[in-house]
């Protein structure tokens, strides 16, 4: 792949820089403990997924306004209690909106950033709040020159419109942005659909299932973490064991 030709480099945040599924995690295990319940992480996980897709596709088009990240995450809480048999309270419905602000970058993410923005600009396509996403941007320790969120475009990807947005405020062609994004369903098959070129952090990797739902697509290359894209592209050290990237892998 020639690195040179991309200008700009999006991101997805949540599941690609921000590692949501621990947050997901810390805030509904003491929900469940408080009910005397108990639940694998991975059904934990299918259940949010299952449940947020349905707020952002099907609860926020038929709403009179689109919903916030916000309503989706209160959503998407209720919707995981009656999928795992847990009764929550309406103060507890609030659980994984305020835990927004409390989820942790993936430890590579920082230094990865920093790595790449002295050679190219870098933006934010999130299906986020703006106020939410600015407790993440604390976290990543880098300026963005564009951060798009499902707030300001009024969808939810994998809708196109955050792809849209993006062309039309950088002014770039697609030929010349390269999105990251660790999601098939959401970021990489609609990408691919609008003629970007795509990179799959597969942070997941050997393990099906997660906080984002089934999708096929195929990226333009795979790779575990952003360190190893880093170096792929020749800003960082030499790949460890382990860190295979691999090209137009099927998702």
């Amino acid at each position: 792949m020639d690195w040179s030709r991309f200008e700009l480099l999006t991101f997805d945040c949540y599941g690609t820089l921000i590692d949501w599924e621990t947050g997901i995690l810390e805030a509904v295990r003491p929900l469940l403990a408080r009910h005397g319940m108990a639940a694998e992480d991975e059904a934990v996980l299918a259940a949010f997924a299952r449940q947020e897709t349905r707020a952002e596709l099907e609860l926020s088009p038929r709403a009179s306004r689109p919903l916030l990240y916000k309503e989706v995450l209160i959503l998407t809480l209720a919707g995981m209690g009656q999928e795992l048999g847990l009764p929550l309270a309406m103060e507890e419905l609030l659980a994984l909106r305020d835990s927004l602000q409390r989820w942790p970058a993936f430890p590579d993410v920082p230094e990865a950033l920093r790595a790449l923005r002295p050679h190219h600009r870098l933006a934010i396509l999130s299906n986020v709040d703006d106020d939410l996403f600015a407790f993440s941007q604390a976290q990543l320790g880098v300026s963005f020159d564009w951060v798009i969120t499902a707030e300001q475009v009024g969808h939810y990807k994998p809708h196109p419109a955050h792809f849209r947005a993006i062309l039309e405020r950088s002014g770039l062609p697609v030929e010349r942005v390269l999105h990251v994004a660790q999601s098939l369903h959401h970021d990489i098959r609609p990408a691919r659909e609008m003629g970007f070129t795509t990179v799959w952090v597969n942070r997941r990797q050997g393990r099906s299932g997660g906080a984002t739902p089934p999708a096929q697509a195929i990226p333009h290359l795979e790779v575990p973490d952003l360190a190893t894209l880093v170096a792929r592209m020749g800003y960082g050290p030499s790949q460890g064991p382990g860190h295979g990237a691999h090209d137009g892998t099927q998702g």
